[in-house]
């Protein structure tokens, strides 16, 4: 058995959710334990049950039904189990061994029971639990070769009135839902066990169409529901490997079900029944996919499945079809036809696509800018620099941001036009600020010319079209040695608001632009008058302590 330690518990867990654990120690309850496991709830945000295996091939490992560790991860709930077990080690080989002998000792007892016995006890055992008669009546009707009784069963399981509040079942009882309903894998499994496959795949068809009835009115937030309809998809797709059914049948309830909404629940992928389905399968299941998107040309489901039929094929002019079924007015569409174009080799088609996302673009301001920037690379790459910049400064017109500047600037330096491009760009920008609908973009101007580190020009701008507070920082931080007189006008601005405002932030803002004050009376040769400023300030300010105490640490 393997002998617990901090170092393996933090090994598995991480050290947050070990950290985490150690806080949770004190909500373990209820532990049982077994030869090589320990079993035990744990209080969280509801009461989890978390199982730690002490044993076997894998070493320590564990399970809780948490959210975290139904992801299969080794959670708090887990570190707080085994930090439990630490502390009682010395007396968990006496535990085991009591375990031990007390499963000896109910095997023996079950097996002096007479039948009738036996039939008392399990029928006592029915009243009590009814997950129990669950299970049972499950078995019951499997072993019979029931299928209508089977039927009923499972409609009982997926029903969730017995658990619901106003045609809803909420949150703090969706689990015990999601526990009732998962009987049902276990009985699809055992009819594929028994030699009824066929049964099987009829009966997971009908549970995973009753679990998407369901799963619309369940609190899934747990995602209980998502791994349940997971387990009953694996067990489909187990049955039709026993059974072998007609391969156009299943085809047809494949297509069926992966463009139901259902298909977002078991992700039950029709692709996945290859194995299944054999060349006539494959061909039906085309052959049914064509017809659902032809149905509904625009719909994801039948899009995707489509694509992804045509691209297991290598079907690329399919794969163009469906995309060019639904072109999004932006260009995006175009683009990923492109993509297949050029990675089945085909570049001259591929470039004609992405062109005509261009032209078909109502607008080249709302345009994907994935596609400006690869028609962008695809005419740097071949030679066409002229038409590179013709679409950067085309783009930068319908957008006028800094990024499109800085992106028209780049293919302009690559064609050797720059000066004459930058130009036109800060006249169509100078223009914009003035008057008009673009008034609002004085503050792109002033970001152009920053990043071209044209300070005067920017200067000139900000004074004439104006700038927000961070351009005028950036401003004055730039030129404090050289223009310390306007850098310290606008840093006094900036300053007054600051000191009307309480918080560490408010305050740390203060000291750092009383700082800049400084250095511009510094260069100005004018620190008497810094010294009056900043005598003021604290006579003013007193009361904030903390800003105090930063002037302070700033020998200000």
């Amino acid at each position: 058995m393997v002998v617990l330690t901090e170092a393996k518990l933090r090994a598995l867990a991480g050290a947050r959710s070990f950290e985490r654990g150690r806080g949770y120690v004190d909500a373990v309850s209820g532990i049982e334990v077994g030869d090589d496991w320990v079993r035990a709830s744990v209080r969280g945000t509801e009461r989890y049950e978390a199982e730690l295996t002490l044993g076997g091939p894998g070493g320590l490992a564990g399970e809780c039904d948490c959210p975290y560790g139904q992801e299969g991860n080794f959670c708090k709930h887990l570190v707080a189990l085994g930090l439990t077990m630490m502390t009682r080690k010395a007396d968990l080989p006496r535990q085991r061994r009591t375990a031990r002998d007390r499963a000896r000792a109910l095997d023996a007892w079950l097996s002096d029971l007479s039948r009738d016995e036996l039939l008392t006890l399990v029928r006592d055992e029915i009243a009590e639990d009814r997950n129990v008669r669950r299970r049972l009546e499950l078995r019951a009707a499997s072993a019979a070769g029931d299928l209508a009784a089977l039927r009923s069963r499972l409609r009982e399981l997926f029903d969730i009135r017995p658990f619901a509040s106003y045609g809803y079942v909420e949150y703090a009882d969706a689990r015990a839902y999601a526990a009732q309903a998962g009987q049902a894998v276990s009985a699809i499994r055992d009819l594929t066990g028994s030699g009824r496959p066929a049964e099987a795949v009829a009966l997971a068809g009908e549970a995973i169409g009753l679990l998407a009835a369901a799963a619309e009115n369940v609190d899934d937030s747990d995602g209980r529901l998502g791994q349940l309809g997971a387990d009953l998809a694996a067990a489909h797709h187990d049955a039709c490997r026993a059974a072998r059914p007609d391969p156009e049948e299943l085809a047809h309830w494949l297509v069926t079900h992966a463009v139901d909404d259902a298909a977002d629940l078991t992700d039950l992928d029709p692709l996945d029944y290859e194995d299944v389905l054999g060349e006539r399968g494959m061909d039906a299941l085309r052959r049914h996919a064509v017809q659902a998107w032809q149905a509904h040309r625009t719909g994801w489901a039948e899009k995707d499945l489509m694509r992804r039929l045509a691209k297991a094929g290598r079907d690329v002019d399919t794969v163009i079809a469906v995309h060019a079924a639904d072109l999004a007015p932006n260009g995006h569409t175009h683009l990923l036809i492109a993509h297949e174009l050029d990675t089945a080799g085909r570049p001259a088609e591929a470039l004609e696509w992405a062109e005509r996302g261009l032209r078909d673009a109502a607008d080249l301001a709302t345009v994907d800018t994935a596609l400006v920037d690869h028609l962008t690379d695809r005419y740097t790459r071949a030679g066409r620099l002229t038409d590179a910049v013709t679409l950067r400064r085309d783009h930068f017109t319908a957008r006028r941001t800094l990024l499109t500047y800085r992106q028209l600037r780049t293919a302009a330096q690559a064609a050797g036009c720059w000066p004459t491009e930058r130009q036109k760009a800060l006249t169509l920008l100078s223009a914009d600020t003035a008057h008009g609908p673009h008034a609002h973009r004085g503050s792109v101007l002033v970001d152009v010319l920053l990043d071209d580190e044209d300070i005067d020009a920017a200067w000139q701008a900000a004074r004439e079209f104006g700038a927000h507070d961070a351009q005028w920082r950036t401003l004055a931080d730039r030129t404090r040695a050289t223009r310390p007189a306007d850098a310290l006008t606008v840093y006094l601005r900036l300053a007054e608001p600051l000191t009307r405002q309480t918080g560490n932030h408010a305050y740390e803002e203060l000291v750092a632009l009383l700082l800049s004050i400084r250095a511009c009376h510094h260069h100005l040769g004018t620190q008497d008058d810094f010294t009056a400023y900043v005598t003021d300030l604290r006579a003013t300010q007193r009361r904030k302590r903390n800003l105090m105490r930063l002037m302070d640490e700033r020998g200000l």
